[in-house]
């Protein structure tokens, strides 16, 4: 049962800054299991030669300078780990998100991102979600019908690459931050910040303790930066959107009823249909 005095507070915050924080959304016991379904698709997706994709799961794997390969995320996961497919659509989003996009709810993302120890990469370079909203016909009202969620499950400090975030970014329409490659490929820098006329002083870190639960606006400015100790930083994301509003995604809530997941329907893998099979990628 999430707190409504601190829900209240998380909401207006959320609708003032672009970004909350809940604390203590998740039990210790939950995260403990969470965190075991994370170690499970690591070493499952690390036995992997290269990228794997089996319709919307994928396996996204990169090549770090000190570590190796690495295993960067795993997109839809909820497909074959019944844990995760939980979680994604545990009663407790549906008290955060209702406020905010109503008890008809889609799911457009649903990732397990790792920063590992000694990476001399896994950074995100700063960008606004709504940068991977594609194809934009699919999605209307893009700014008040998208909530993205984070579910820590370990500390996030600014030492080990906890989000940097930009208040009140959401206001500012869309920015070219960003180069054209994927975000998770490019360093965080505050010259991002400044060609595009913003003062990176302005910048928050979002720290959290396991348990906790971040959630951001789709055109609120965030990156991350590199991981420079000796543990682990897993965020657990979930983005969920007004299902009136969206032409793609699964269902997470209808009518404020979890609904599970059945087989695959479109959302980011354009090639769902033509090529469903499991398969590998060039890197």
């Amino acid at each position: 049962m999430i707190d409504a005095s601190a829900l209240a507070r998380a909401l207006a915050q959320y609708r003032r800054d672009g970004y909350a924080v809940l604390r203590g959304v998740f039990t210790a016991a939950e995260v403990a299991a969470i965190a075991c379904a994370f170690d499970r698709h690591w070493a499952k997706g690390m036995a992997y030669p290269t990228s794997f994709r089996h319709g919307n799961l994928l396996y996204r794997l990169g090549a770090d300078e000190s570590l190796g390969k690495i295993l960067r995320l795993v997109q839809w996961p909820s497909y074959v780990d019944p844990l995760l497919e939980q979680v994604r659509r545990d009663p407790r989003w549906l008290a955060i998100l209702e406020p905010l996009i109503g008890r008809d709810i889609k799911q457009i993302i649903n990732q397990l991102h790792w920063k590992p120890p000694g990476a001399a990469g896994a950074e995100f370079a700063f960008h606004q979600d709504a940068r991977f909203r594609r194809p934009a016909s699919a999605y209307r009202n893009l700014a008040t019908s998208y909530v993205q969620t984070g579910l820590a499950i370990d500390p996030h400090r600014r030492a080990n690459g906890a989000m940097r975030l930009y208040p009140g970014s959401q206001r500012l329409g869309a920015k070219e931050l960003a180069g054209p490659g994927p975000v998770l490929d490019q360093a965080m820098g505050d010259e991002q910040l400044i060609a595009a006329g913003l003062d990176p002083k302005r910048l928050v870190d979002v720290e959290l303790d396991p348990g906790d639960v971040a959630l951001w606006n789709v055109y609120t400015i965030h990156g991350s930066g590199p991981n420079e100790t000796e543990g682990d930083r897993r965020f657990y994301l979930n983005g969920y959107v007004r299902a009136q509003d969206c032409d793609r995604g699964e269902w997470a809530f209808r009518d404020g009823a979890p609904v599970p997941l059945g087989e695959p329907v479109l959302v980011h893998y354009e090639e769902l249909h033509a090529r469903p099979e499991p398969h590998f990628l060039e890197d």
